[in-house]
């Protein structure tokens, strides 16, 4: 099985997985703001009212519907309600209920099409991410082969790892790469035969036991921060059995959960400043959750 095809099918498990996020959050709330615009276009009345109690997060509304006689309703804020005694206008259906400036109707259909845009703004950005990761990765596998030594150093930084081959070129270079059981069991340094020149090109794939390894970014003049772990010069066969165990893309997927870790707290915040609940941070969990996996696919994380 070559290296390849197992980058580009993780790359696509973690983009179905955002864009399935994103069309479930497209539907929600594209019924909630269907069913908001519909009360909304209904209202198509105006006059003016009195604000002559409040409790909590509603007010009671008196007003005088065009034709009609004087009522009172409640009606329900998104935001911190006017004092008693505060005149506004009043926008109404001849048999809707009575709407005013703050009312939670008005921020559930501005809350509604937020999402619809972020969700529908997540699913054209992951494609076009993924089609110009297949099309320069190919560009870069398709450039004239060389042979240097390297050797393969992991590097942890923060919460996830990547594999680079570390180049013996004066000066040395650093080679981003996506993750392939013959990497761990490479000997270092070795004679590695590269597809491209990491002195002069932005990206260089690599050729190991017969497999084209893709780049996970740019080659890098500078090292890489984080911990560093290198490739023993020669490997014992644990570091294969270590190298399949951890091959299969389920194994990919548990190394990168914790990646998620922040969308929670991130997702809070945003419920926080937009006023929205459970439903608002449940979305921002989920659709960060998705993203932050399709960023470490991406990125070429390294699961051993």
């Amino acid at each position: 099985m070559s290296t390849a095809p197992r980058a580009l099918r993780y790359g696509l498990l973690t983009s179905v997985l955002v864009l399935l996020v994103c069309a479930v959050l497209a539907l929600v709330a594209g019924t909630a703001f269907a069913s908001a615009s519909a009360v909304l276009a209904s209202a198509t009345q105006r006059t003016f009212g009195v604000v002559t109690a409040v409790d909590g997060d509603s007010v009671t509304l008196r007003w005088t519907p065009s034709g009609g006689t004087e009522r009172s309703d409640p009606v329900e804020l998104a935001g911190p309600p006017p004092p008693v005694g505060t005149r506004t206008e009043v926008a109404h259906s001849p048999a809707g209920p009575p709407l005013i400036p703050g009312a939670a109707v008005l921020a559930d259909a501005d809350r509604a099409l937020g999402t619809l845009v972020l969700a529908a703004v997540a699913a054209a950005l992951v494609p076009l991410v993924g089609a110009w990761q297949v099309l320069s990765r190919r560009r870069a596998a398709a450039q004239p082969p060389r042979t240097l030594d390297a050797g393969r150093v992991r590097i942890q930084a923060g919460l996830s790892s990547r594999s680079w081959l570390e180049t013996a070129t004066v000066p040395p270079r650093w080679i981003p790469l996506h993750f392939d059981p013959a990497l761990p069991a490479l000997p270092s340094p070795a004679a590695v035969r590269l597809r491209g020149d990491p002195l002069t090109h932005r990206y260089v794939a690599a050729e190991i036991d017969g497999r084209t390894v893709p780049p996970s970014g740019p080659v890098r003049s500078t090292e890489p921060r984080g911990r560093r772990t290198d490739n023993p010069a020669r490997p014992d066969a644990s570091a294969a059995s270590r190298a399949a165990a951890a091959a299969p893309l389920r194994r990919q997927l548990l190394a990168d959960l914790p990646l998620t870790a922040p969308a929670p707290l991130v997702a809070a915040l945003w419920a926080l400043v937009d006023g929205g609940g459970l439903g608002t941070w449940l979305a921002g969990t989920a659709l960060l959750a998705a993203l932050a996996l399709f960023v470490a696919a991406v990125r070429g994380t390294d699961p051993t």
